[in-house]
């Protein structure tokens, strides 16, 4: 086909927006940013995209809770949105708010419990560059090729919690577990501020049932060129300057429709 066009919807608060269609425009996309109340008044007709893209921000100021109003709108007034891209083999993304959206929508659920995106363990906002890694058995294709991979991460409510132990085992089991949070220098398990949340299992990304659905609370459109790599005394021996860039996750999902 041609080049595939990525639908990035912002929100009053939303304020990572133009560097996600940067990266996917840099990945060679079409990309458009609109306005969620473009989508309610039916002035932009997202079934003319192949992309959905949710950026990070705080939408809405995060009032109740990080994604909650952005979600009660998209339940409410565009029911069909994210529906229509899974069965239409279609890629949804949501990134830092835009995870926090899709969760509250309930698509990263399994049948036997629920996943929820909590206040991180600090009940502090977290903002660092972190290492992750893809579980071997992660089966997407926005992870297609990383192994190992830094992203800064900027958030507040990012701990990824599930309603049971069996839950998280079933997400892991299946493949949904596309990253988890990696200790710096050493292939253990991340303590914090490593694991910035403290997210059950260091879990840092998750995919829906059928792995077309991805969300992540790292940026990866904040990684999108080495000049991002301002590192501070002493941090440059961590992050090396050939780490993968967060661009190869934009770059797998316009491959996607190659």
């Amino acid at each position: 086909m041609s080049r595939p066009k990525a639908l990035i919807v912002f929100a009053p608060g939303t304020n990572c927006d133009e560097e996600a269609v940067h990266c996917f425009r840099k990945a060679g996309a079409m990309a458009d940013r609109v306005l969620v109340a473009d989508l309610f008044e039916n002035r932009v007709n997202f079934r003319d995209y192949q992309i959905l893209a949710f950026p990070g921000g705080f939408s809405y100021g995060d009032c109740i809770a990080a994604g909650r109003i952005l979600a009660n709108y998209l339940e409410t007034r565009l029911a069909d949105l994210v529906r229509e891209f899974v069965e239409k083999d279609k890629l949804v993304i949501g990134i830092c708010n835009g995870f926090q959206t899709l969760a509250r929508l309930g698509v990263f659920n399994t049948a036997g419990g629920k996943v929820t995106l909590e206040r991180n363990e600090s009940l502090k906002f977290e903002c660092r560059w972190v290492r992750m890694r893809t579980p071997k058995n992660a089966d997407t294709i926005f992870v297609r090729g990383i192994t190992d991979i830094w992203m800064p991460i900027g958030h507040g409510e990012g701990r990824v919690l599930t309603s049971g132990p069996a839950v998280m085992d079933s997400l892991i089991a299946a493949g949904r577990v596309a990253l988890q949070y990696a200790p710096q220098e050493s292939d253990g398990e991340p303590v914090y501020p490593e694991n910035p949340n403290g997210s059950e299992r260091a879990v840092a990304g998750l995919t829906d049932a059928t792995k077309r659905i991805f969300g992540l609370m790292p940026h990866p459109e904040r990684f999108s060129t080495a000049r991002h790599l301002f590192v501070r005394p002493g941090f440059q021996a961590k992050l090396p300057m050939d780490a993968t860039l967060g661009m190869k996750i934009f770059q797998n999902a316009v491959g996607y429709f190659s």
